[in-house]
């Protein structure tokens, strides 16, 4: 069954004890001292740390190796298979029932579907977990057996980022493996019980940030989602480390329409997109960035053109 999720808009009024923090387009009134926002503040290096490493950067720019992405994919299985065993264990947790989504969630079964595409129907017999996912996969199971209030840290570090950046991933993956429109070998990026993605969002936010926590352990699951972004980047080394010895062609991007193929020469710092966004965040090396590739574009040329001959005109009039 498809959930639909709508969020009615808040007060944006000044919050008693805290700063008023507007999220995404809507009215949504947060405090810093609400999880989610601790959490997005808290991990921030991690997740720059972890969007900058030479395998995320290479796959943004479509320089993919097939078995790489094979790899990788069994990877998440094992991390996923263990977060959701410990999560289906711990449903009924004060602190894990408020954000237990598995029909809207789970991707075990939507990563089986994934290996079977690209392995076969004995997919099971040809993929193991390997020594730089294993570290992960038992710490799921250590505090899902001991301190299950942290399993909260793993799935919002894990689905949240499948429902925002991983979304530009699939459409990189399949246009740089050139995989099937109809999402085979992708199917771990659909996830068909959500309607919209943002209004999920929202509500696992809202849902995460009325969990009845103190500050300290508010502090550790930040601390425990830090530490998994540290875990993604072992298993990204050892991907790096497995395509050094792979031989295999990298797979070309290709050209069309989307946002990720308007990429130039591969690199997402000159996609223009992505230019005005870091722009619009004051980062002065993306505001002279965005006017260059404006500047180079016919229409833009002739708009200053024309700026230029009416100021020219307004001072030739004044100084007359």
């Amino acid at each position: 069954m498809e959930t639909k999720v709508t969020s009615e808009p808040k007060s944006n009024g000044v919050l008693n004890g805290g700063a008023r923090i507007v999220v995404d387009d809507d009215d949504e009134v947060l405090r810093p001292t609400d999880l989610s926002e601790m959490l997005a503040e808290g991990t921030k290096e991690s997740h720059d740390r972890a969007e900058n490493c030479q395998f995320v950067k290479d796959f943004l720019r479509g320089r993919i190796k097939r078995e790489l992405f094979k790899r990788g994919t069994a990877a998440l299985y094992f991390v996923y298979s263990a977060m959701e065993e410990e999560i289906e264990k711990n449903k009924d947790h004060p602190h894990i029932a408020p954000i237990y989504f598995p029909t809207e969630l789970h991707r075990r079964e939507a990563l089986a579907r994934d290996l079977e595409h690209f392995y076969g129907e004995d997919w099971e017999s040809q993929v193991s977990l390997s020594a730089g996912t294993k570290p992960y996969v038992d710490r799921i199971h250590e505090v899902g057996g001991k301190d299950p209030v942290l399993l909260v840290a793993h799935s919002y570090t894990r689905y949240m980022g499948d429902l925002s950046g991983g979304q530009i991933l699939k459409k990189v993956a399949q246009r740089a493996l050139k995989l099937p429109s109809t999402g085979e070998g992708l199917n771990f990026y659909q996830f068909e019980g959500i309607h919209s993605h943002k209004g999920f969002k929202q509500l696992y936010r809202s849902r995460m940030n009325e969990l009845e926590l103190d500050a300290d352990t508010k502090e550790r699951i930040v601390d425990e989602s830090n530490r998994a972004f540290g875990f993604n980047m072992m298993v990204f080394t050892e991907l790096e480390e497995i395509g050094e010895t792979i031989k295999e062609e990298v797979q070309d991007a290709g050209l069309g329409h989307s946002h990720a193929e308007i990429m130039q020469g591969g690199d997402i710092n000159k996609c223009p997109y992505y230019a005005a966004k870091m722009a619009a965040s004051g980062n002065p090396t993306y505001v002279c960035q965005l006017a260059m590739m404006l500047l180079r574009h016919p229409p833009c040329q002739v708009a200053l053109a024309a700026c230029v001959a009416v100021l020219a005109g307004f001072t030739a009039w004044y100084l007359v």
